[in-house]
């Protein structure tokens, strides 16, 4: 079983405008892109390359807006990610992760 590419915990997941979950997660694995409940649960997953990621501009810089399935989630990375200990460092990282999947250019 591959490692993952890209694991936070504590992500707090939003859609609408409306919390789906406050201690989510947000896994990348096998070129596939998992938000998760605290539980475990599936809320929505896609293949990386067709998943659009983006840094919004008004919000703080640990959040990132993922379209999944047609779907926007904001996605507030926190503190959680697997080896960091910075919530913004993860929110690049993810950013980067998914871009790089697609061939795009990272963040810097």
């Amino acid at each position: 079983m591959a490692e993952a590419e890209f694991n936070a915990t504590g992500v707090r997941i939003e859609r609408f405008l409306r919390s789906v979950t406050r201690a989510g997660q947000v896994l990348i694995k096998d070129g596939r892109l998992e938000l998760l409940t605290s539980y475990g649960r599936e809320i929505d997953s896609a293949p990386l390359r067709s998943v659009q990621a983006s840094k919004p501009w008004f919000a703080a810089r640990d959040r990132a807006h993922a379209t999944v399935n047609g779907t926007r989630y904001l996605l507030t990375l926190g503190q959680r990610e697997a080896g960091t200990t910075d919530g913004s460092n993860a929110a690049r990282r993810f950013l980067d992760v998914v871009r790089s999947a697609q061939g795009q250019p990272g963040t810097g």
